[in-house]
């Protein structure tokens, strides 16, 4: 019997519900037209018109829209384009109980790359009055780290000062929504490594640095309070 070889004779099957790809030929629609926020889209008739799909595929597809944010609809002009919330809408799959291990641990490796990537926007927009509520907030940390561990309430405070300073509103919404993963991460046993007792800097330092406005030099102040976490994702 003659074996058939099917290398190039058969085509992989699109395995995408028809409302997925009226939903992305809707953004398609959107985005070449330069339509803008606050501007109207067609109605679900001509959509259906125009794309060759059932009214009720149309309607699917502009509900999946309107619960991403991209859409709204407000009386008398139908469906308009928004300006979606990207934190709310990862906000709602964000709870750490939910995610896997894997995910949890990148999500806590993030936070990491945030927190010193963020150094250039802290000590370009730091104010005066920004360094006394600093100074206030680390009045009771000891002025250097030995074997003194931060408590998670002074991380958050201070921690949270440093989102605020960036001017960022984006990252500040971000940062609230990385903190129940970070400390879920930090408590739950998923990094093996235990914790180092060991010099790193402080939180008292960390302002000194500020005050300085030297953004290389708070970044590596900023990597070396960190270090207890780098080293149990590292060893």
């Amino acid at each position: 019997m003659k074996k058939i070889n099917t290398d190039n004779k058969l085509q992989k099957i699109d395995t995408t519900s028809l409302v997925d790809r009226v939903e992305k030929s809707i953004i398609e629609f959107l985005t070449e037209r330069n339509l803008k926020v606050g501007d109207s889209i067609p109605k679900e008739l001509e959509l259906s018109s125009a794309l060759g799909v059932s009214r009720t595929v149309i309607r699917e597809a502009l509900s999946r829209l309107r619960m991403i944010g991209l859409l709204e609809s407000k009386k008398k002009k139908g469906s308009v384009i928004t300006s979606p919330d990207l934190i709310s809408i990862l906000g709602k799959s964000m709870d750490p109980r939910l995610l896997d291990d894997e995910t949890l641990k990148e999500i806590f490796e993030m936070r990491l790359s945030l927190e010193i990537g963020m150094a250039d926007f802290i000590v370009e927009r730091v104010t005066e009055d920004d360094i006394k509520e600093l100074r206030q907030i680390v009045a009771n940390d000891p002025p250097r780290s030995f074997d003194t561990m931060f408590l998670i309430e002074e991380e958050i405070k201070f921690h949270g000062k440093l989102y605020e300073i960036t001017r960022n509103e984006t990252l500040k919404k971000f940062q609230k929504l990385l903190l129940p993963v970070f400390n879920y991460v930090h408590l739950s046993g998923l990094l093996k490594k235990p914790m180092i007792n060991k010099r790193y800097a402080s939180h008292k330092e960390l302002v000194d640095v500020i005050e300085t406005r030297d953004a290389e030099a708070f970044r590596n102040a900023m990597r070396n309070h960190l270090e207890n976490h780098f080293s149990r994702l590292f060893g």
